[in-house]
């Protein structure tokens, strides 16, 4: 069977799926998925199963060797090599599925959108996943801290965005990479509604029982990453990039998810009562 339920395509067990980032939000979801449906893995990262590192060529060719699929992601705060894209393709990969990110345009996230020209330009099948904001980044990713602490800060006002949990972004990177007709697909993928942050961060609030508030003006911003130590120039541009992803208003959610996995995404509302009941918010 398949992750989303169906059988399996019979050439899907002939070679291996390279999952970089294997130990990560969505690389640890997807290979779960995946082994649970019988499909075979090579797990990667640093510390992984096979040891992959961006910045070591010298582990590159032993981890896509073998793989006829791969799940690729950006290197934190780094631009994926060209170079091992190329050389990924030549020693056998077939199909990349390429985490990116929705509004990267209007945000001038060049470091995405050369990711995703460097997938294009290949010469093998290629899949874009565009999620909105993360559920787990509440708990697991950037704003855990700020949560712990009370207060989240954003500058984005009352724009409601559509988060999306990153069991639904696994369950959507596993039908791709098991199915059919995906090549040449960009996926925005989505939560099933839009809410601002002020209103996430109340239900986080509720369901940890913690009191957390939201501030989303740009001074805000400036003054919580003022401390934690963040050079103003670069939280500048980091407001310049926000605000242009507040102009646009509020996002919409569609229906993409279900159309790959086959069931509903996540609300955030269960998202947080899971997150709470695991301890993800007990400082």
């Amino acid at each position: 069977m398949s992750p989303t339920g169906g059988p399996v395509n019979a050439d899907t067990t002939k070679n291996e799926v390279l999952v970089l980032g294997a130990t990560g939000t969505t690389g640890r979801r997807l290979t779960a998925l995946l082994r649970a449906a019988g499909v075979p893995v090579r797990a990667a990262s640093r510390k992984g199963e096979v040891r992959f590192d961006w910045t070591d060529m010298g582990t590159w060719e032993p981890a896509v060797t073998g793989a006829s699929r791969m799940y690729l992601m950006a290197p934190h705060d780094m631009p994926i090599d060209p170079a091992f894209v190329r050389l990924a393709a030549k020693k056998g990969i077939r199909h990349i599925v390429l985490l990116s990110s929705r509004g990267i345009e209007t945000m001038g996230d060049e470091r995405l959108m050369a990711a995703e020209r460097t997938v294009r330009d290949s010469g093998v099948d290629w899949t874009l996943l565009r999620p909105d904001w993360f559920n787990q980044n509440f708990d697991e990713g950037v704003l855990r801290d700020a949560v712990l602490a009370g207060e989240v800060a954003m500058p984005v006002g009352d724009a409601r965005q559509v988060f999306v949990d990153a069991d639904d972004i696994a369950a959507a990177a596993a039908a791709v990479l098991t199915g059919k007709g995906h090549a040449g697909q960009s996926y925005d993928l989505t939560g099933p509604r839009a809410l601002s942050f002020a209103e996430a961060v109340d239900i986080i609030s509720r369901a940890s029982g913690r009191k957390v508030q939201f501030r989303g003006a740009p001074e805000d911003y400036l003054a919580a990453m003022g401390a934690f130590g963040v050079p103003r120039e670069q939280t500048l541009k980091e407001v310049q990039a926000f605000t242009a992803l507040r102009e646009l208003g509020d996002a919409k959610p569609n229906d993409v998810v279900r159309r790959l996995t086959g069931r509903a995404p996540k609300d955030f509302e269960t998202y947080a009562r899971e997150a709470a009941a695991r301890g993800a918010w007990r400082g």
